[in-house]
């Protein structure tokens, strides 16, 4: 393991948000959340559009600044360890900021040098990088001509190139065919396995099923669900069997009955 905890004691949650607060013009974003992520698990982190999913993002990427509250990542209190943690954690953001002139393998190497790695390896880690998301064939491309697919894998072989302990992962699967997804899912799958954590937000709730041993559901800015979707499902009034359907009567919508009468 990577903790340097003596035995018997605990690891630091991966990720510890208490009490946390983000304003903008008088509008919370994000309303008193508190959430523990604990170290080893495939976290979902959901909500409706506008929910303050993104914002927490941003404030765990250290993107934008808590109005109120503490973050803590890999028991590292940021701001203040903001450079320690940085060099442990792996980012996909939603919109994927490649520098579209670099083909993928310059990217990549790139960013494996922004992580300090030794030229010839970020060179070497880059190359195999590409082949494990199947990119090879673009190696000529610069980014900017890729699709969105091929852009998400990208970026997450960026965010693998330095093994971080913690993934950050914001609607990683949007744009991405059905192969691509599968072989960024199986990925993640077997770093979860060699004990990193992945913390991630989707739309697709079906993914976010099958990948997610913990989900929790904010809305407007709080938490209002959190467990296993074994736990979900006994917290949800008149319960529920999908994560869809659990999601819908957490957030409160109600599914529309009137319909218009041209249609």
């Amino acid at each position: 393991m990577h903790s340097s905890l003596n035995d018997g004691e605990l690891r630091p949650p991966a990720i510890a948000i208490r009490d946390l607060h983000k304003v903008y013009g008088g509008v919370h974003a994000v309303d008193g959340l508190t959430i523990s992520v604990p170290q080893g698990s495939f976290f979902g982190f959901l909500g409706p559009n506008g929910a303050g999913k993104t914002t927490t993002i941003r404030m765990l990427m250290g993107l934008a600044q808590p109005t109120g509250g503490s973050i803590e990542v890999l028991g590292l209190r940021m701001p203040e360890q903001w450079l320690e943690i940085r060099k442990q954690i792996g980012l996909v953001p939603d919109d994927t900021l490649l520098f579209d002139y670099l083909t993928g393998a310059e990217y990549l190497e790139f960013i494996g040098r922004l992580y300090e790695l030794p030229r010839a390896m970020a060179r070497e880690r880059a190359q195999e990088l590409l082949e494990l998301f199947e990119l090879t064939e673009a190696l000529r491309k610069i980014a900017g001509e890729y699709s969105k697919g091929m852009r998400k894998r990208l970026a997450l072989a960026a965010a693998l190139i330095h093994r971080p302990r913690l993934f950050l992962m914001d609607e990683p699967f949007e744009g991405v065919d059905a192969v691509g997804a599968r072989l960024m899912k199986d990925i993640l799958l077997e770093q979860v396995r060699h004990g990193a954590t992945v913390f991630l937000t989707s739309h697709v709730l079906e993914v976010v099923e099958r990948l997610c041993d913990e989900i929790a559901i904010i809305h407007r800015g709080r938490l209002v669900a959190q467990g296993s979707i074994e736990d979900l499902r006994r917290q949800t009034p008149e319960g529920g069997t999908t994560l869809e359907d659990i999601f819908v009567r957490t957030v409160g919508a109600q599914r529309r009955t009137e319909t218009l009468e041209w249609l």
